[in-house]
């Protein structure tokens, strides 16, 4: 993509975003980093893998059943509107369309798979224990609810993880979670 396609482009993704939580810009720019990083290990389509990154979570602050599905429609306009021509947005759509962990479909490309794993991979490790506990604290839950949340869902991700790159670095981040949640049992132990 041209430099002046991406600003453009980061420009509409930072108006459709928060600036900080579990969901926000910050998060959208670190997944974008890791598809780069997978993208160019793995061989993808950049062209479509970095926009599909950078607007991968723009539906996701309106009231709907499935962000992802959102987020590809929203996509669509916003290409659309900077000037993207028709056959390299559909593609785009259709990798952000499949990348999500509850959604109902499986990622149809590499360029969606890597996506998968970017996303995943931001939910894993120091990170991943940074946006569990600005999730909780955004839904309003409590210090029970976000140990569940590990188990319930994070601990589980590296399973769910379609490329070798991504698994690998995965079993890192968990092992530091597992170490976080370790210490956190023995803290809390200290308090009852």
């Amino acid at each position: 993509m041209y430099s002046r396609e991406v600003s453009r482009l980061w420009e509409a993704v930072e108006s459709l975003l928060p600036g900080s939580g579990s969901h926000s810009i910050e998060h959208t720019r670190r997944v974008h980093q890791i598809c780069l990083f997978l993208g160019e290990k793995l061989g993808a389509d950049l062209g479509v893998l970095s926009p599909a990154a950078m607007l991968h979570d723009i539906g996701r602050r309106r009231e709907v059943a499935n962000h992802a599905e959102e987020s590809a429609r929203l996509a669509e306009k916003v290409l659309g509107d900077l000037g993207f021509e028709e056959p390299r947005i559909k593609p785009i759509a259709e990798v952000i369309r499949t990348h999500s962990f509850s959604g109902d479909q499986r990622p149809g490309s590499l360029e969606a798979e890597i996506l998968s794993d970017a996303d995943k991979l931001d939910a894993l490790g120091a990170v991943g224990v940074y946006r569990a506990a600005a999730y909780t604290s955004e839904e309003g839950r409590s210090l029970g609810d976000f140990i569940n949340h590990f188990h319930e869902k994070l601990l589980k991700l590296p399973d769910l993880l379609y490329t070798s790159p991504a698994r690998e670095m995965a079993l890192q981040r968990k092992e530091f979670m597992v170490r976080y949640l370790e210490q956190l049992g023995r803290e809390l132990k200290l308090e009852a």
